[in-house]
């Protein structure tokens, strides 16, 4: 049963935050960290300068209105003639009538009347409800005792009128008037730089892979990775068994030492020449020993041959001997036949050490494994063999008298290592394009910590080295190395009461 969409989503949520970074993630968020940081930074030192730049030109233009209304405020009562002119009073009207940019504001306090408006785009004047009329007056009370220093301030009117710039100053007949110019192109062009930026600076974040950063990142690991490679190359090597040069190491151009990935290259090229001595010395010692061993069991046959046969001669002389004699007689003619056993297992595992290729023929695995327990149901009586075949023959490519011994082997290792009545099953199947054999008896089993050195040279389940309630230890060993000779894989398993021998052989 599926769970539910939610524990899943939680579940899939869980296994990302658990997940270890890898350094490129971590190298590319935080190149792209620092830029978003940089990027800001830019971004609010531009939009500060350039509003600052642009509210200084709107305080100039502030200014000049403000000395054009007062101009206009100041207006003559009589002409060159000394005629009467009309009565004129100064009004927000004679400053927004007047040449000025759209958007201008107006107020004026002239002789208790006080006027106020701003015209819009089209140049139409506008009234000033009564709330924007008295935050203008306050800023009126404000700024009045600042005649002649005054400075450009900012208020905001709200609804529609939004921010301006004001000025506030006082005519030489006492009219005091404020001007003001809107603060919508200042606000509008900052505000459209700021979207820029931003705008940018989030394009860059969501195509990270498109990002410089990323690029930058994945140039500069480049040498990191080949060292890795190098690195993975060298782990895959079998170095635990047979003769191995480790010819990979990290390029030239990656072990400079004034680089930290240098450093890395170089300490892991000196690793890899000091495993390479190691190994090679190991091998020179592996070799003698089996050199050793392959002389001392060739040259230990024939005097092993002459004791079993001058045993054997002596025996069957005909002459009358002593019982004890006899006795002597019999126990050096068998110990010379597992002396002879035993030398030929060594020779065979020294032979197969040095790599020398089997013979590589047909084998029908069928009719070997028949022979087999026939042989095994000969010595061991006591036991319970059954053989479980397919209906067809299988045939596999390998040595036979080699794979007639591995076979063997097992059965005789069943046959010792378990009581007697145990019942001990061969069966032959094929799978996956292989040819397996497994034998399986329901014996007391074999002990957890003995089944990881099963497989190893003079591995026993006990310490005694006598035949009956021992063995040499060199059975299974002789086992895996055939096994492996032929491309194949044995394997085991065992608890109380099921012990599992499995063989695995490439098909012909």
């Amino acid at each position: 049963m599926a769970p539910p969409p939610a524990v899943a989503a939680a579940s899939a949520l869980a296994a990302t935050r658990t997940r270890p970074w890898t350094l490129r993630r971590r190298l590319v968020l935080a190149v792209v960290g620092l830029l978003a940081l940089v990027s800001i930074s830019i971004g609010v030192v531009s939009v500060t300068v350039l509003r600052a730049n642009l509210l200084a030109g709107l305080d100039q233009q502030v200014s000049s209105a403000a000395e054009r209304s007062h101009s206009m405020l100041e207006g003559r009562r009589d002409n060159d003639l000394g005629a009467a002119l009309p009565v004129f009073v100064p009004s927000a009207s004679v400053i927004l009538n007047g040449p000025g940019q759209p958007g201008t504001l107006a107020l004026v306090f002239y002789d208790s009347t006080l006027t106020a408006g701003y015209t819009d785009d089209t140049g139409t004047i506008v009234a000033l409800t009564a709330h924007q009329v008295d935050l203008l007056v306050q800023k009126a009370d404000i700024l009045a005792s600042q005649t002649g220093t005054a400075q450009p301030v900012t208020v905001d009117l709200g609804g529609d009128v939004g921010n301006y710039r004001i000025l506030a100053s006082s005519s030489r007949t006492g009219t005091l008037s404020i001007v003001g110019l809107p603060l919508s192109t200042v606000d509008g062009t900052a505000t459209q730089l700021a979207m820029i930026i931003g705008v940018v600076s989030l394009a860059r974040s969501v195509h990270r892979r498109r990002d410089p950063a990323m690029w930058i990142v994945r140039l500069a690991l480049r040498p990191l990775q080949r060292v890795t490679a190098t690195a993975a190359r060298v782990s895959e090597l079998p170095l635990d068994r047979g003769e191995v040069s480790l010819v990979d190491r990290v390029p030239a151009a990656d072990t400079d030492p004034r680089t930290e990935v240098g450093q890395v290259g170089s300490a892991l090229n000196r690793m890899l020449d000091h495993v390479d001595l190691a190994l090679e010395t190991r091998q020179a010692s592996e070799n003698k020993v089996r050199q050793f061993v392959a002389d001392a069991s060739h040259e230990l046959r024939t005097p092993l041959a002459s004791i079993r046969g001058y045993s054997e001669l002596t025996r069957r002389s005909g002459q009358e001997l002593p019982p004890d004699a006899l006795h002597a007689l019999s126990r050096i003619e068998s110990e010379s036949v597992r002396m002879t056993g035993l030398v030929e297992d060594l020779l065979l595992l020294a032979r197969l050490d040095e790599g020398r290729e089997l013979e590589h023929g047909t084998v029908d695995l069928t009719s070997l494994l028949v022979d087999v327990v026939s042989d095994a149901h000969a010595a061991g009586r006591d036991r319970v063999l059954n053989l479980e075949l397919p209906d067809e023959p299988i045939q596999a490519i390998g040595d036979t008298p080699r794979l007639h011994q591995v076979f063997t082997n097992l059965l005789a290792n069943a046959r010792i290592h378990t009581p007697p009545d145990t019942t001990v099953e061969v069966a032959l199947s094929e799978q996956d394009g292989r040819a397996i054999v497994t034998v399986t008896d329901d014996g007391p089993g074999i002990p957890a910590n003995l089944q990881t050195t099963l497989f190893e040279r003079f591995a026993r389940g006990d310490s005694s080295r006598f035949r009956g309630t021992g063995s040499t230890g060199l059975g299974l060993a002789i086992v895996q190395a055939v096994v492996t000779a032929h491309q194949g894989e044995v394997t085991v398993s065992s608890r109380p009461g099921r012990t599992e021998f499995r063989v695995s052989l490439p098909l012909a």
